[in-house]
């Protein structure tokens, strides 16, 4: 399986900073690549929230796969988040 470089909070940060500057998305910016990759950080507080949020699966994401395994990664994202910030 394939495993992302970037970690979990800023892949979720870009994407909030990308929502909010691209003209893709929610934005008016055509060219919003440099502006995320200057502003994501501004973005992590909101990451971590969302995380903290999908710390549980739902009933459906339980019924796919083990939720110990899930809320683990989770819990494993955001801790990583902590030590990175201290």
């Amino acid at each position: 399986m394939p495993q992302a470089a970037t970690p979990l909070v800023e892949r979720i940060a870009r994407v909030l900073a990308g929502y909010d500057r691209s003209a893709n998305a929610d934005g008016s910016d055509s060219h919003a690549a440099r502006d995320v990759d200057s502003a994501w950080r501004d973005y992590q507080g909101h990451a971590l929230a969302i995380l903290r949020e999908l710390r549980e699966p739902d009933p459906v994401m339980a019924a796919a796969g083990d939720p110990g395994i899930w809320s683990a990664m989770v819990h494993a994202a955001l801790d990583s988040a902590e030590n990175r910030a201290k």
